[in-house]
C-alpha cells in the first residue's frame, strides 16, 4: 500500500497507521505515486486525500505536508470551505436524517484532523473566514453527541488561548522596541551620557549572557508558526491586506544586525576586555547549541566599525574567536556550520536534559536554504500536477524547526540581563562608525571625509 514519507523528530507516523484503514487513493483518481511514495497529484485531489471518512484517515506527515504547502495554490479560508464542503456534502453531516452510527464513527476523525490544524497552524484562524468555517463544521459535529461537544469545546478553548497568547507577546515587542528607541533618543539628547554602564556591569559570567540570548532566542523562535516559511513565497494580491500570518518570520525573529549592533554599543570604553567577553559568551552559545546568536557575535565582531580597530584587536587574544570563525566559516555552503548542526541535532535527539536538546539554527541560511528548495524547484508539473516530491523536503526541513522551537529553556532567568539586552538602543551604522572614529582616529582620507560628514550631521 502506498505510504508517505516519514519525518524523523516532530512529526511521527507511528500513531496513524494506514493500514488500519482502506486506502482512498485508490478510489479517486489525480494520484501519482513513485516508489511507493505520493509524487504527486491535482489539487482536487490532494484535497480529498486530506479529508477523512469512515475507513480512512491521512497520514499525519500528509497532513502537515499539504497544510503547509497547500497556500502556495489555495488560501488556507479557500481550503477550510473546501474541506467543511467535502465533510457535510461526502458523510452527509448536513442531514437530519443520516446514520447516527456512521456520523460517531466520522465525527471523531474529522475533529482529530480540526485539532491538528488548529495546534499546528493557528496562526491560520485569525482570518474571521476561518473560524466561521471552523463554527460551521464543529457545530454539526457537535450538535448530536455531548462528548463531541466537549472536545469541541477544549479545542476551540486551546486555539483561542493560542492566538491571546500571541497578540499578547506582539504587543510585548511594541513595547519594547518602543522602549529601545526611547533610550536612543535619550542618547542623542544626552551624547556625553552615552553608555553610562555596560553589560559587564550587569554580569561578567559569558555563561549566563550566553543563556539569556538563548531565553529571547527560544521565545521568539516559538512564536514562529510553520507556514511563515512558506508564505513568503506566495504571489500576493496586493490590495488584499488580510492579516494571515504572524509576522514573526518576516519581523521580529532574532536578527543578526539587530544583535550586533546592540552588542556592539559596549566597545567605546574598555573595548579589549569588552571584545573579549563577548567572544567568550560567542563560545558558550556554540556549547549551548545557539549557532544564531553565535553568528550575530561574529558578524558583529566583523562589522567594519569594530574591524577597523586595530589598536584594540592588538590587545584582543585572538585564538578563541579564530576558532569560532573557522567553525561559522561561509566557505563550501557553511560546511562547518552545517557538521556542528548535525552533531547538535544528533545530541537533541538522544538528549537526556532538557538542555542537550536545544538547537538555535543560524536563521539567515536556514532561510536561505528554503528559498533556494522553492526556487530550484518547480511547484507544478507540466501535466498540472503539483510536485508533491518538492514539498516533502520542505515540510522536513520545516518540520526539523518545529521540533526545535518547541524546546523550553532550561537556564534561570535574570531580568536584569534580559531587560538590557532586550531594551538597549539599536545605533545606526552611521553612529557605529562616529563611535569607532572616535575610539581610534581615522586613518586615511575617505575615513578622515567620512568621519566630518557625521559630524556634522
Amino acid at each position: 500500500m502506498p505510504q508517505t514519507p516519514p519525518f524523523s523528530g516532530q512529526l511521527n507516523t507511528s500513531s496513524y497507521n494506514k493500514n488500519l484503514y482502506q486506502s482512498k487513493e485508490e478510489g479517486y483518481p489525480g494520484l501519482y505515486y513513485h516508489d511507493n511514495n505520493l509524487a504527486s497529484g491535482s489539487l482536487e485531489a490532494l484535497i480529498h486525500h486530506l479529508v477523512p471518512t469512515v475507513d480512512y484517515y491521512p497520514d499525519r506527515t500528509y497532513i502537515f505536508t499539504f497544510l503547509l504547502s497547500s497556500r502556495l495554490f489555495i488560501h488556507p479560508y479557500e481550503l477550510m470551505s473546501r474541506v467543511c464542503h467535502l465533510c457535510m456534502e461526502q458523510q452527509r453531516l448536513g442531514d437530519p436524517q443520516a446514520d447516527k452510527m456512521r456520523v460517531r464513527k466520522i465525527a471523531p476523525k474529522i475533529l482529530q484532523l480540526l485539532t491538528e490544524w488548529t495546534e499546528t497552524f493557528p496562526y491560520d484562524f485569525r482570518d474571521e473566514r476561518m473560524m466561521r468555517s471552523l463554527k460551521e463544521l464543529t457545530h454539526r459535529l457537535a450538535s448530536g453527541d455531548e462528548v463531541y461537544r466537549k472536545a469541541v469545546g477544549q479545542m476551540s478553548q486551546g486555539l483561542i488561548r493560542r492566538l491571546t497568547v500571541l497578540s499578547q507577546y506582539e504587543e510585548a515587542l511594541v513595547k519594547i522596541n518602543a522602549t529601545a528607541a526611547e533610550r536612543l533618543t535619550a542618547l542623542k539628547a544626552k551624547p556625553q551620557a552615552a553608555i553610562q554602564r555596560d553589560l559587564l556591569s550587569i554580569c561578567n559570567d559569558p555563561f549566563t549572557v550566553a543563556q539569556q540570548l538563548t531565553h529571547i532566542e527560544l521565545e521568539r523562535l516559538s512564536y514562529i508558526g510553520p507556514e511563515e516559511f512558506v508564505q513568503a513565497f506566495v504571489q500576493k494580491d496586493p490590495l488584499d491586506n488580510d492579516k494571515v500570518t504572524s509576522g514573526c518570520c518576516s519581523k521580529n525573529t532574532p536578527a543578526d544586525k539587530t544583535h550586533m549592533r546592540r552588542l556592539m554599543q559596549l566597545f567605546k570604553k574598555h573595548r579589549a576586555r569588552v571584545m573579549e567577553f563577548f567572544i567568550d559568551v560567542a563560545r558558550e552559545c556554540f556549547n549551548i547549541g545557539n549557532f544564531n546568536s553565535l553568528m550575530a557575535i561574529i558578524s558583529g565582531m566583523n562589522m567594519s566599525p569594530v574591524s577597523r580597530l586595530k589598536k584594540t584587536w592588538s590587545k584582543v587574544k585572538t585564538a578563541k574567536f579564530d576558532i569560532l570563525e573557522h567553525q561559522m566559516d561561509p566557505s563550501s555552503n557553511f560546511y562547518n556550520y552545517r557538521t556542528a548542526l548535525r552533531g547538535a541535532t544528533q545530541r537533541s535527539i538522544t538528549a537526556n536534559s532538557s538542555r542537550e536538546k536545544i538547537v538555535i539554527p543560524f536563521f539567515s541560511l536556514l532561510i536561505k536554504d528554503i528559498y533556494f528548495l522553492n526556487e530550484g524547484c518547480v511547484n507544478r508539473l507540466q501535466n498540472g500536477h503539483i510536485n508533491f516530491e518538492k514539498f516533502w523536503e520542505l515540510a522536513k526541513q520545516v518540520s526539523e524547526f518545529m521540533t526545535w522551537k518547541k524546546v523550553e529553556c532550561p537556564f534561570e532567568k535574570d531580568r536584569k540581563i534580559l531587560q538590557y539586552l532586550l531594551t538597549a538602543p539599536v545605533f545606526t551604522e552611521d553612529a557605529l562608525y562616529l563611535a569607532s572614529y572616535e575610539s581610534e582616529g581615522p586613518e586615511n582620507n575617505m575615513e578622515k571625509d567620512r568621519w566630518k560628514s557625521l559630524r556634522c550631521v
